[in-house]
């Protein structure tokens, strides 16, 4: 099949049958890229598959399947140098950009781990040899089929002062319960699926560290289901979206990835579909040993690369639009996005320039530049909507909605919220923009997940310092205190 188109996409979407529970809806008979709550984000995941098979971006954002000779999304080639390193995240950039950063689970983000774990499918092997070869033939059927995925990771947040397994006498979370012939059944629950309801496949994957004990081994896993597996159920949040249409909520209509809690009530896991059992050490080294945080993260990089520069394109365009961009402290807030936007693209450029092969023969992006940027990032993305709401100030308050821009109230609108060089309807539907992108849920949910994408950023700062070498650095300056002279 290889890659897929957006109307691919929608036909999958009305083929399975995923159990969702939403706003008091139990929404089991598919067809969800028709539901208020999904159809804004499906037709923009579509969007973004259609660009995949377009004559325009066909070559940027596929490559030749080794196996099949079909054109295959790019986040699965196998980067052995610095030029497939900048093919990849080309097409990384080329999705990124036509959501302005905004969707955060584009199957690219987990593609890129995909490739990375099934390079390493021989490491797996050593746990248990079949377990090596069931990741490589997942990795190709997502790959082949151009199967969306999302993961779970996170157990359920009850007492996070103790071990999953001393939870509720270890009831709570995600837990292999019985295995039988054929596979394992898992009963439990985890977090923070985004975009489930409308993934073909959810992984479940290592999450918090391990102790080598047997009280954690139930929850010593890697799997993958579909998400219409029998006994998998999806609640999902409440959209942060109202149904008002584009011109209301530009974003929120387009972009609301929904998050889900995933409740595993005795789901059956075929053998197959089974990666890692009942393997602490294997888990506890999972995104490290094999690469995949590393190639993950340059995939988030240049997602968040394009949304520094959507911010910094909107602030750009209030300041014309209201005439402040003169202004020292405009200039001064403006200067910050540029040094962020810029400081960024430094980082993408050295990890790509100083990546080296790793023991699985794959050319990964250095990792420092990149863990530097993902503990970065999540501080200063907290100024963007600060920064539009300065920029805005009142004008963010009290902006008509569309019926009323375009209605009764049309010459009003045209007459007193006009701006500098720009007519009062062009106004409104730019500070919708703004507003969505500083004040609305939609942009409160944005802000919380940019601080919480890859963890607790004090764990996070934590993990960079224990692993960066600063030996040398701690030299040079013990060496100069014992100078003379």
């Amino acid at each position: 099949m290889g890659a897929r188109s957006g109307q691919d996409f929608i036909d999958s979407l009305a083929q399975r049958h995923p159990h969702v529970q939403i706003d008091g809806e139990t929404l089991t008979q598919g067809g969800l890229h028709r539901h208020p709550a999904f159809a804004g984000l499906a037709r923009s995941y579509a969007a973004l598959y259609d660009l995949q098979v377009s004559p325009e971006l066909k070559d940027t954002l596929t490559f030749t399947s080794p196996t099949s000779g079909e054109p295959v999304g790019a986040s699965f080639l196998v980067p052995r140098t610095y030029e497939d390193l900048v093919k990849r995240r080309t097409a990384f950039s080329t999705w990124a950009n036509h959501s302005f950063g905004m969707l955060g689970r584009t199957g690219d983000y987990l593609n890129s781990g995909l490739m990375a774990l099934s390079e390493a499918s021989s490491w797996f092997s050593e746990s248990n040899k079949d377990f090596g070869e069931n990741l490589v033939r997942y990795v190709e059927t997502v790959r082949e089929q151009d199967l969306l995925t999302t993961h779970t990771l996170i157990p359920p947040q009850v007492n996070r002062s103790v071990a999953a397994s001393q939870q509720a006498g270890g009831m709570l979370a995600a837990r292999v319960v019985s295995e039988d012939d054929n596979g394992i059944v898992v009963r439990g629950a985890r977090m923070v699926a985004t975009i489930a309801p409308i993934a073909d496949e959810i992984l479940v994957f290592p999450s918090t560290v391990l102790r080598n004990t047997p009280e954690d081994e139930p929850y010593s896993y890697a799997f993958a289901v579909p998400l219409d597996t029998p006994g998998l159920r999806l609640v999902a949040r409440q959209p942060v979206l109202h149904g008002r249409g584009t011109f209301d909520e530009p974003l929120a209509s387009r972009f609301d990835e929904s998050d889900a809690l995933v409740i595993f009530d005795d789901v059956h896991v075929p053998y197959e579909r089974v990666f890692v059992l009942r393997d602490t050490a294997i888990c506890n080294q999972f995104y490290t040993r094999t690469s995949a945080t590393a190639h993950m993260t340059h995939q988030v990089a240049s997602r968040t690369l394009a949304k520094s520069e959507f911010y910094l394109g909107l602030l750009s365009a209030m300041a014309d639009s209201i005439g402040i961009g003169q202004f020292g402290h405009i200039q001064e807030d403006l200067a910050e996005v540029i040094n962020i936007v810029e400081i960024q693209k430094a980082l993408i450029q050295a990890a790509e320039t100083q990546g080296s092969e790793n023991e699985f023969g794959v050319h990964t992006p250095k990792w420092e530049p990149l863990n530097t940027s993902r503990n970065w990032f999540p501080k200063v993305a907290q100024r963007f909507p600060a920064i539009v709401r300065k920029f805005g100030a009142g004008g963010l308050m009290g902006l008509p909605g569309a019926d009323d821009v375009f209605g009764a109230a049309a010459e009003d609108v045209s007459t007193y919220l006009q701006g500098k060089a720009i007519d009062g309807q062009e106004r409104v539907r730019l500070f919708k923009l703004a507003f969505d992108a500083s004040i609305s849920s939609f942009a409160g949910r944005q802000t919380l997940y940019e601080n919480f994408f890859f963890g607790d950023p004090v764990r996070m700062a934590g993990a960079l310092v224990n692993s960066y070498d600063r030996t040398e650095l701690t030299q040079r300056v013990r060496d100069f205190v014992q100078r003379e002279g």
